[in-house]
């Protein structure tokens, strides 16, 4: 019996005549003599050499696509062309048949909008090993980014009775009675009978509970499931989703970009060295796909072109005052060639400002900095107001090629006077969030931070079109299959 090994390191290894066992399941069955092996491990097949002659119709016959199969043979130079090795079989054990009639995935191409469907099979793919392959390596280079310099992995709660962004589009947890709920005597639900004696909800953000964790262990991150219930059908939100947010200690604005632009920089560059295979495979994927586009909307980088441009280039920093002043000026807003023209100073920038400024004017990616206070949170820390009197806060957000806004984050607002009166300005209860206040009462110290939407990240480095493609299973309005 050979030694079972993985289909990825049997083609990378140049022995030969060697006795090995392979496990996975079955891609292709051609002319009852080739078996195209595939394990998960890589999107290259191992070739099985049946001999046919030998062996049982009745066996032969259960070998269809789909089917888990162990073989064991010895390993020989191939005859044929595109792979270097094939496996003589002298063992082959069906672990399970797979319905040839029934199994949805046939050896053709099949639309992303029908793998959604069949998510739970899509995995089987070439298209979706490759992903997530690339997304375990990211997720993995996160950590080591972090554990190498000595930060402290925290996880914060799923469940909170804080809503970090004010957005109110939070998902209700609880476990009372929905067909017979308590009330008070004005009406309203009585969530004093509830699990926590109080109204709770999936968590939007980790930052307010991270930056607790800073206050004390200096440099803290959190990656972990966060939610929005958004009724958002874009390509770009799900309800559930991964988010990476750092929050320092002693960290100012420049601090903070440094770290971000570097963890951008180091992720990235690891899933090029480990998943360069599975990054070439998506590459030209969506080169393919590009060519049926009409030239104007085709990408002027490959995927792999559009990765180098992020390692190599510094980003270009500028505060969203300079920006504002570019959009004005550029020709398609003079042109009115934006959706969303720029009429002036405090306008929110929408995701064709952003590529913009990257893809066009500065063709590297952008940092831009010091946003109008009115249109960021109440936790950023905030300036002086300009010459002009108009008032900005700390604030920055990364923007990369095709994408947008891959990062947001701010210097906080460290003075409680400033705080409280920000949250006062903005309806925010301050009795609620007594325990963030806290840190500003007892040895409070500039800090910043940010947060880094993961699966935002694996659309970029992936080059995915649409955001449920590149989590196992998504969610989103009026879905939660699986």
């Amino acid at each position: 019996m050979g030694q079972r090994i993985k289909i990825k390191a049997l083609l990378e290894s140049d022995e030969t005549n060697i006795d090995v066992t392979v496990k996975g399941w079955v891609r292709t069955f051609r002319n009852n003599q080739f078996i195209a092996l595939n394990d998960g491990s890589t999107n290259n097949n191992v070739q099985i050499v049946v001999d046919f002659e030998n062996t049982d119709a009745a066996l032969l016959k259960r070998i269809t696509t789909g089917a888990a199969l162990s073989v064991t043979g010895t390993v020989v130079p191939s005859l044929g062309k595109g792979q270097k090795i094939d496996i003589k079989a002298k063992e082959i054990e069906i672990l399970g048949d797979s319905d040839p009639e029934k199994y949805p995935l046939q050896p053709k191409k099949h639309s992303l909008e029908f793998l959604r469907e069949i998510a739970h099979l899509r995995f089987r793919t070439n298209t979706f090993g490759a992903i997530f392959r690339v997304r375990n390596s990211l997720s993995f280079a996160v950590h080591q980014f972090f554990q190498e310099r000595g930060f402290v992995y925290l996880h914060t709660p799923v469940i909170t009775a804080s809503d970090a962004e004010g957005a109110g589009e939070a998902f209700k947890v609880t476990n009372l009675d929905l067909d017979n709920l308590p009330r008070t005597d004005s009406g309203e639900i009585d969530y004093k009978q509830d699990f926590f004696g109080k109204a709770t909800n999936l968590t939007v953000s980790g930052q307010l509970e991270g930056e607790l964790g800073a206050m004390a262990l200096s440099d803290i991150y959190t990656f972990g499931p966060t939610f929005r219930a958004e009724n958002s059908n874009t390509t770009r939100h799900l309800a559930e989703f991964w988010m990476i947010e750092p929050e320092m200690a002693f960290y100012d604005l420049d601090d903070n970009m440094d770290l971000a632009e570097a963890l951008l920089k180091y992720v990235i560059k690891y899933a090029l060295d480990k998943n360069r295979e599975d990054i070439e495979f998506l590459s030209q994927r969506l080169q393919d796909e590009d060519k049926q586009k009409p030239q104007n909307e085709r990408s002027e980088m490959t995927l792999l072109e559009k990765l180098e441009f992020c390692l190599e280039n510094d980003f270009v920093r500028l505060t969203y005052t300079e920006a504002i002043d570019i959009l004005k000026d550029s020709t398609p807003n003079k042109k009115k060639k934006f959706q969303y023209l720029v009429e002036g100073w405090g306008t929110d920038l929408q995701s064709e400002h952003e590529r913009y400024l990257v893809e066009k004017h500065f063709k590297k990616p952008v940092i831009l900095t010091d946003y109008p206070k009115e249109i960021k949170a109440f936790y950023m820390r905030q300036n002086e107001p300009d010459a002009n009197g108009r008032e900005t806060v700390r604030a920055m957000d990364i923007l990369f090629p095709g994408i947008g806004e891959i990062v947001g984050g701010s210097q906080r607002e460290e003075r409680l006077d400033r705080l409280e009166k920000r949250m006062d300005e903005m309806g925010i209860p301050k009795e609620e969030l007594w325990w963030y206040l806290d840190t500003r009462r007892f040895g409070a110290c500039p800090h910043a931070g940010f947060g880094l939407g993961f699966e935002r990240l694996v659309l970029f480095v992936t080059g995915m079109g649409n955001i449920r493609d590149v989590i196992p299973f998504p969610r989103f309005p009026k879905n939660a299959e699986f």
